[in-house]
């Protein structure tokens, strides 16, 4: 089964087992991605792309065949248009300060949506304070859906750049991202789309969506924390200034001026994260082996049998019911606290998030100062869903 390859499901917690449903922020790790990780520091550990004996040139193999292998989950035209960042929060920022900042004057607006994660909000805050442009928000309605109606006027001559989640990290809620591309490109508008939750549920073919970046967190999509990458349009990556300085950037060095190293290498200072890199290149060739259609159907197979389930519970209500969405449920229970009903489930081996989930502008539009949230992923069962269910009936008895 393809659930024996999570050697982090068969914990237990208070002496139940474990039941994992906090994948929307951060998933558990396969053998192929543990093994990838303990292989390089067993067999590879050394630097990369500078040494000319074998441990460094098989570790800069490993490297690069990682970066190959994101493309090709993604459909990258080419691994060079890819960075190698530490998540979809370095990935928005790196574009923030050196594609768009140099683009905006005061007055100039930057279009984001409600649904946006605090990754995607505050680096654009960062640079409307920097430059004196304007953040403009898509509305969103009480299903958690985006209100499109008003994006023509949204989108106008003043508007610059456009920065929007594929899928909601709260409320699962799948974004019409190709009509959104399209739409910023008809007005000539440059859009990055953040592919946090996208990754590890949906099929990714930036090619077909032709946005000019996309960004994706290795440890959400079954990879080591503190890896992913950002795609970007080769032209864009050529025309922007690099992002960081130091060694590896750069082709030639004097006291008075630098020539900086061609993509990808010029946006990668430093000594990069090589591990986190070949895991995450070994977490990408794990998932197109599963089967990325494969992994969509059972997240559908979950998320309707979870709806169901939870319906159980008298006085539950879920945030958000976007038609198109992924198995993420973040809910409420009347009369219970979020924290409260956290804590309790936790007894019962029931891992979920509580809080607001860094979406803090979402709750505040339904007058919640947060939820509990359950995030499947395509190893969870029904029965872990029974579980849940069952742990939120003694909790709410509880407090009856």
């Amino acid at each position: 089964m393809l659930r024996d390859q999570f050697p982090g499901l068969n914990n237990q917690v208070h002496g139940k087992p474990l039941v994992y449903l906090d994948n929307a922020a951060t998933a558990q790790r396969p053998l192929a991605v543990l093994d990838a990780v303990n292989g390089y520091y067993l067999h590879h550990n050394a630097n990369i792309h500078r040494g000319v004996h074998a441990m460094s040139e098989s570790a800069t193999e490993l490297y690069e065949q990682a970066r190959g292998s994101l493309a090709r989950l993604i459909n990258a035209p080419s691994p060079k248009d890819l960075i190698f960042v530490r998540g979809c929060t370095e990935g928005v920022n790196l574009v923030a300060q050196t594609f768009v900042r140099s683009r905006l004057k005061a007055g100039d607006e930057i279009l984001i949506s409600h649904l946006e994660h605090h990754s995607n909000i505050v680096p654009w805050q960062i640079l409307c304070e920097q430059t004196g442009a304007v953040l403009k928000v898509i509305p969103m309605n009480e299903q958690g859906e985006l209100v499109l109606d008003d994006l023509d006027r949204l989108l106008n001559a003043r508007t610059k750049f456009m920065s929007v989640v594929h899928i909601s990290n709260s409320l699962g809620t799948i974004n019409p991202v190709k009509k959104l591309i399209k739409a910023a490109h008809d007005q000539g508008v440059p859009i990055l789309v953040d592919g946090a939750q996208a990754a590890p549920h949906i099929k990714v073919d930036v090619q077909d969506l032709d946005c000019d970046f996309y960004t994706v967190s290795g440890h959400k999509m079954y990879g080591p924390t503190g890896s992913g990458v950002l795609y970007g349009k080769a032209e864009h990556l050529n025309a922007m200034p690099p992002y960081q300085g130091g060694g590896e950037m750069i082709s030639k060095v004097t006291f008075e001026s630098t020539v900086y190293n061609a993509v990808p290498a010029k946006f990668e200072a430093g000594t990069p994260n090589i591990a986190g890199g070949i895991g995450l290149g070994a977490a990408a060739e794990f998932m197109l082996s599963v089967g990325l259609e494969r992994i969509e159907q059972r997240d559908h197979e979950l998320r309707i049998y979870t709806e169901q389930a939870l319906q159980q519970v008298d006085g539950l209500r879920i945030i958000g019911t976007a038609a198109q969405k992924s198995p993420v449920f973040s809910f409420v229970i009347d009369g219970v606290h979020a924290h409260d009903i956290g804590t309790i489930i936790d007894h019962y081996g029931v891992a979920v998030r509580t809080g607001h989930h860094c979406t803090m502008p979402i709750f505040q539009f339904f007058g919640l100062a947060g939820s509990c949230r359950a995030s499947l992923a395509f190893y969870n069962t029904e029965q872990e869903v029974d579980v849940l269910v069952e742990s939120l009936l003694k909790a709410k008895a509880m407090f009856a």
